[in-house]
């Protein structure tokens, strides 16, 4: 037997809040997953993006109380290009989600910022800088 990587889960405070925003990033939720303790949207490749609410986390683990300290995990995501990285930054924070890191062109040879979702969890935007930048 071998287990098979299927998933990525988060546990949110605010499920309509992020809901909305990781279906600006592209993620498709079902219609109505906004007001449900557990929502899935599925990812290329045949991966899932799932949201817990707290609540729900604890119905099945009563003892179970959020992180401290800061987000311990992130999610990257691929940009189609260096201005799409800066255009969705723009947009996440224009629509009030913190941004953590604004675009800049990392020694790595990427355009790169961080964007906060509605609990702190880091999301990474990043797209690879043409040869010789």
């Amino acid at each position: 037997m071998t287990p098979r990587f299927d998933a990525i889960g988060l546990v949110v405070s605010d499920m309509a809040a992020s809901v909305s925003f990781y279906r600006r990033l592209g993620f498709s939720f079902p219609e109505g997953a906004e007001r449900e303790p557990h929502a899935e949207a599925e990812l290329p490749g045949g991966l899932r993006l799932l949201l817990d609410t707290e609540d729900g986390v604890r119905s099945f683990h009563p003892g179970w109380r959020p992180p401290s300290g800061g987000p311990r995990a992130s999610l990257a995501l691929r940009c189609a290009g260096p201005g799409e990285v800066d255009a969705v930054y723009e947009e996440l924070v224009g629509a009030g989600h913190h941004g953590e890191l604004k675009p800049w062109d990392a020694f790595w040879g990427q355009r790169y910022a961080v964007v906060h979702d509605p609990d702190g969890n880091g999301v990474d935007l990043f797209a690879p800088l043409p040869a010789g930048q």
